[in-house]
């Protein structure tokens, strides 16, 4: 079984005054289609509007950078309209076929990555956006005829609905036109500051790992995902690991390093140097290490459960530490003196590792 496991940089899709939207294709990087992932970035430039649209796809929206983004949102089966605020470290949930606008209200870039899952998009692998409004908006695409009678509008009323927004996905607003205010109480429920939140495994000098999950944040139960976030300094490892429950969808957030990847036949499956903005897949049961370059690493992921389960290589969840002694020597064909080392050596060992100098 022959897979590209690669990683990519995204490539644009649009780009204007307002700002960018990126995507990785499942064309150019198969992987993401044979294992029903997809991601993509929005670059908002300051006052940048992203249109009303919805999507095919359940996403996790993670905020790289920016301080003042909007998001505003109608959920399936919601009477309302809800609006958020954003800023750097904020995770949003949004659940397939949600309604959302997004927009930058900061002076500097607002850059949010989605990573979701594409089990019921209409290509695998991607997301595919249908825009309420605009140039290529769902609501132009009916005969005059039909939206008149639909809406009760005359001929000109229809144009003017229909025609005056001229904007593909993006535009920029002008500082007279405004959009509803962030309400706190919603923001509080429907937001959570992973970079905020208190880690479960943290050693020093070597880095931290944060889960995210619905015990965490409810709302990550509406989209049927969970987040992960790794941080590593300068020149330390995150030792190898492999879920048992899902797929990994990996995002370089900040920073760079070296990925390795071994496959269901001992071989090296990945052997890379990653750098901020590259996604790659980590396909269930893989076995999957991290070593930060020297500015340190920042990835932020996803796993297709909430209810994510990973076995580890090393440290105290090690599962060398779980197997019987004498298993251990008939298995790796070594004696009892040579086991004795290597579990008191496991025992001293993390699954996150500072640099050797």
């Amino acid at each position: 079984m022959e897979l590209d496991l690669t990683p990519k940089l995204a490539q644009p899709l649009f780009e204007g005054d307002g700002g960018g939207y990126y995507t990785w294709s499942s064309s150019e990087m198969p992987i993401l289609a044979r294992t029903n992932v997809g991601a993509g970035r929005l670059v908002l430039h300051p006052r940048g509007f992203a249109l009303p649209h919805y999507a095919d796809s359940s996403k996790m929206s993670y905020v790289i950078q920016g301080s003042d983004g909007v998001v505003g949102m109608v959920l399936p089966d919601s009477e309302e309209e809800v609006v958020v605020k954003l800023k750097q470290g904020d995770v949003l949930p949004v659940p397939i076929g949600s309604v959302s606008w997004w927009f930058n209200n900061g002076d500097s870039d607002l850059t949010i990555v989605f990573l979701g899952e594409t089990s019921k998009a209409l290509i695998p692998g991607q997301f595919t956006y249908f825009l309420l409004t605009g140039a290529l908006g769902v609501i132009g695409g009916f005969s005059t005829e039909l939206t008149s009678k639909v809406y009760n509008l005359d001929r000109d009323e229809v144009q003017k609905l229909t025609k005056t927004q001229a904007g593909v996905l993006i535009v920029k607003l002008d500082k007279n036109q405004s959009l509803p205010k962030p309400q706190i109480h919603i923001t509080k429920k429907l937001v959570y500051n992973i970079d905020a939140a208190c880690a479960e495994n943290v050693v020093e000098n070597a880095g931290l790992v944060k889960t995210l999950t619905e015990k965490e944040f409810p709302f990550v139960g509406e989209v049927g995902l969970s987040v992960i976030g790794v941080k590593l300094e300068p020149g330390a490892v995150k030792a190898p690991s492999y879920s048992t429950t899902a797929i990994q969808l990996i995002y370089i957030a900040r920073g760079s390093g070296k990925i390795e990847m071994v496959d269901f036949n001992g071989k090296p499956a990945l052997d890379t140097q990653v750098k901020a903005g590259d996604l790659f897949v980590v396909p269930q049961f893989f076995l999957v290490a991290k070593i930060a370059g020297e500015e340190g690493m920042e990835s932020y992921s996803i796993t297709t459960t909430t209810k994510p389960l990973f076995e580890e290589l090393a440290g105290k969840g090690s599962i060398w530490r779980k197997l019987s002694s004498s298993m251990q020597e008939v298995a790796l064909n070594v004696d009892s003196e040579f086991e004795k080392l290597f579990i008191s050596k496991i025992k001293k060992s993390s699954d996150l590792i500072p640099p050797s100098y």
